[in-house]
């Protein structure tokens, strides 16, 4: 199993998609969906809307999946102003 964001704190350092793909070889559709969406959060500072728009996903079906991941323990990042 593998996971890049590593429960990444606030202010954690993203990593560069050359840097990602090598990692996700061998990871689970499911693994890889979770990066793509925590990863994308983070680079949307948290913002719900703004990142589920860049995902093409409804608001709703992003905000189950954040609540899936945080039931399973993943930190999710935080909405910043």
């Amino acid at each position: 199993m593998t996971t890049v964001h590593a429960a990444a704190p606030q202010g954690a350092q993203l990593l560069a998609p050359n840097q990602i793909v090598p990692l996700l070889i061998g990871a689970t559709v499911d693994e890889v969906e979770r990066e793509l969406v925590l990863q994308t959060l983070a680079r949307c500072d948290g913002n719900r809307t703004r990142a589920a728009r860049v995902l093409g996903l409804s608001v709703r079906t992003l905000r189950n999946k954040i609540r899936l991941y945080a039931a399973s323990g993943i930190q999710v990042p935080a909405y910043h102003d």
